[in-house]
């Protein structure tokens, strides 16, 4: 009865509902606003990457332009819903940030046994591609996995995906990798530029208009460019003698596979799955459609299926791997338009943004301390939305024991990833370390009927 009234109650807010059709200039000006909210999300990721395993421009460059076009190769299966694959909703595909610090540190692993950038590369893209396919067949084993991986755990392997990206955060905030142990590193010019970007993007974010809030994040990037420009810091040398079109190639810089790898990537595509049915669900509840029942769960299995073939298809054209991203459920309650026909825009608009490489480079010449200091806020918001997950069906003793210990071991490893050298590679991972952790103690630990869930509110969810 809850989710019926629930439903209705959203489908009644709605202006154009999931199978409407909105006119051209509605459908345009709505697809622009939910790449308003995804973007800077979007191409964040693999500049991270870039930045800190220093890769060189070009193949920085490129990891961002296929991060959309492979962003709107998964949008439009999304939304199209092609047999078993895809949800058939306004679900947006995004890169996965969940892979940011695992990349970093099988990165900084494979450097230190010297490998160059193109072994290194096409290894992480190639445990990556092989990795993905797991996501494909736990679409199916859905009913299964619930058993084992709950909102404790995966709210804990958010957490942690916060937690432990900070650090990126903060020290590009300080002036960038590039610059840590030299008197430079945090330094004022550099502080207070990310300082300057933080501000704003706090000052957006206090703003009642949620288009406003919503858009703080890309003006605190845009000022804090323009500051970095008059201050003489941003290097375009990037951008000269670009290319005029990216073609996609799959496998461009090679296969590579490496099995210690690819058990931490596996790891934490699987712990990433739940991620993805919430933020499913989550679409389904402010789209007026049913999220519960068989329909819901073909949407559901379709949307994880199309999770895992998505990443195929990315890290084999040159991508971080992709998943539904949750901002674009903001949009949808913000715009009431849930039409899925909307998504198609998207799609097409960053396959061709993708293709023209002007656009990634462009990206590659933002300073660190411009993109430090919106990283900050962004990382500490994934670690609260981790906090959000884990209190959605209320907390109890046990629950709270698994995430406290869980969180420990993850941000233990991430103080001192020696600690467990003697155990499999995927230990020294602070995200896979926390998330085996709170999946082992799920299992092992026992249940007590009489333990009572704790509440966000003082009124119990109906």
């Amino acid at each position: 009865m809850a989710e019926l009234h629930t439903q209705a109650t959203a489908e009644a807010d709605l202006v154009y509902k999931l199978e409407d059709k909105p006119p051209f200039f509605n459908s345009l000006v709505s697809a622009m606003t939910h790449l308003l909210a995804i973007f800077v999300p979007m191409i964040t990721p693999a500049l991270i990457v870039g930045n800190v395993l220093k890769l060189p421009v070009e193949m920085t460059a490129y990891l961002v332009s296929m991060a959309m076009v492979a962003s709107g190769i998964g949008t439009y299966l999304q939304v199209n819903r092609f047999g078993v694959v895809g949800s058939g909703m306004l679900s947006i595909q995004s890169v996965n940030f969940s892979f940011v610090g695992v990349m970093i540190s099988l990165g900084f692993s494979m450097k230190e046994k010297g490998l160059d950038e193109n072994t290194m590369i096409s290894t992480l893209l190639g445990v990556s591609f092989v990795g993905a396919f797991l996501v494909c067949g736990a679409a199916w084993a859905l009913p299964y996995l619930k058993r084992v991986i709950t909102p404790t755990v995966s709210g804990v392997v958010v957490l942690l995906i916060g937690l432990s990206l900070i650090d990126v955060g903060i020290t590009d905030f300080g002036g960038g990798f590039h610059l840590k142990g030299t008197d430079e590193f945090g330094s004022l010019k550099y502080v207070g530029l990310a300082s300057l970007v933080l501000a704003i993007v706090l000052l957006f974010n206090c703003m009642k208009h949620p288009l406003l809030r919503m858009s703080g994040v890309a003006v605190g990037l845009i000022v804090g460019y323009i500051v970095a420009l008059l201050m003489g810091m941003v290097d375009f040398s990037a951008i000269k003698n670009a290319p005029i079109v990216t073609i996609p190639t799959p496998f461009k810089y090679g296969f590579q596979f490496d099995f210690a790898a690819f058990l931490m990537a596996g790891t934490i595509y699987l712990l990433s799955v739940f991620e993805a049915v919430g933020d499913l669900t989550a679409t389904a509840m402010v789209s007026g459609q049913k999220y519960e029942g068989e329909a819901f769960q073909s949407r559901l299995r379709g949307g994880v299926f199309a999770d895992g073939l998505v990443s195929v298809i990315a890290t084999a054209l040159g991508s971080l791997p992709l998943t539904t991203f949750a901002q674009n459920n903001g949009v949808i309650q913000m715009t009431g338009v849930a039409s899925r026909h909307v998504g198609k825009f998207i799609a097409v608009i960053l396959v061709v943004a993708g293709l023209f490489p002007v656009v990634g480079r462009a990206f590659t010449t933002i300073p660190s301390p411009v993109l430090g200091g919106a990283m900050v806020l962004m990382f500490g918001l994934i670690a609260m939305a981790g906090v959000r997950i884990i209190m959605t069906n209320g907390i109890n003793r046990r629950e709270a024991v698994i995430a406290a210990t869980a969180v420990g071991v993850g941000l233990g490893v991430a103080f001192e990833p020696d600690v467990f050298k003697l155990l499999p590679e995927v230990f020294r991972n602070a995200i896979a370390a926390g998330g085996i952790t709170a999946v082992v103690l799920n299992v092992i630990l026992p249940r007590d009927v009489s333990d009572k869930n704790i509440y966000l509110s003082d009124k119990k969810p109906e």
